[in-house]
């Protein structure tokens, strides 16, 4: 620092209670040649010091966040926007959390408005962002009864052009969900299993044997656990007879015993 500027350090350090890391942001400020008044305060923490400094060194309005009332993070994402020359008036909102105006400030710099969602947790705007930017009927699964995993899987749905109508129900949580959308990406006929009385595993197990075009109705029932199912789809696609295994109260360890005796038997 030169002497004039060493000269208003010293009198900022004086005036105010600031820990070293404060201090830290104020002397790069004025190496910077930076207007330090902005952010030299004790009610900004040094890290929202340093997103003032970092945005006044980018010639930015930082007025529009250099607010206490926004933590660093939400500082960080007006900061971002500003660089990135976007309308931040949109999310410079201290009741938004910083993971709404990130979602925002991204949707915006795709050309997409996803404010209007933000009523919605972060990781749930960040499915309809992404349903956005790609063109899809958002309205399909923006709503709150949707978790963000199953927001997820009917905006894949949505972006292959499946018939998502047979999983969009919140009954079948995501893992079922995905279960029937790689069903129906694969062609098969996922009305044997899209029912929330099966568990993904089950759906798994009928789905891989769809595939195979074995017949899954031997085992395509809710008495089966997904393992009993496994050691009859198998054994189906090893060309053995499963008759004899096929029964709900034979365990899968069992099972698993007859099937290889079968096998070897062949």
């Amino acid at each position: 620092m030169n002497e004039e500027q060493q000269l208003i350090y010293n009198e900022l350090i004086s005036k105010y209670n600031f820990n070293s890391r404060q201090k830290e942001n104020i002397k790069l400020g004025l190496e910077d040649s930076l207007n330090v008044n902005v952010f030299a305060k004790p009610e900004f923490s040094y890290q929202q010091m340093n997103e003032i400094r970092l945005g006044l060194k980018n010639n930015l309005d930082v007025n529009i966040y250099a607010n206490p009332k926004f933590n660093k993070l939400q500082m960080e994402e007006i900061r971002v926007g500003l660089e990135t020359h976007i309308d931040v008036s949109i999310y410079a909102n201290p009741e938004l959390t910083w993971g709404q105006m990130h979602e925002i400030r991204l949707g915006l710099e795709r050309g997409v408005d996803v404010s209007i969602y933000k009523e919605f947790h972060p990781y749930q705007m960040t499915e309809i962002r992404k349903g956005l930017v790609n063109n899809v009927d958002v309205s399909l699964y923006a709503k709150h009864e949707y978790s963000w995993q199953q927001m997820e899987e009917i905006r894949k749905g949505l972006n292959y052009k499946l018939d998502v109508s047979i999983y969009i129900n919140s009954e079948f949580n995501h893992t079922q969900m995905r279960e029937i959308r790689y069903g129906l990406a694969s062609g098969v006929d996922v009305t044997i299993y899209a029912k929330p009385e099966f568990d993904s595993s089950q759906m798994s197990v009928i789905r891989l044997g769809l595939e195979k075009n074995l017949d899954v109705s031997i085992y395509s029932n809710l008495e089966f656990n997904c393992f009993q199912m496994e050691q009859i789809r198998i054994g189906l696609e090893n060309g053995i007879e499963v008759n004899s295994y096929s029964n709900p109260s034979i365990e899968w360890e069992e099972m698993q015993r007859i099937r290889f005796e079968l096998e070897r038997n062949k």
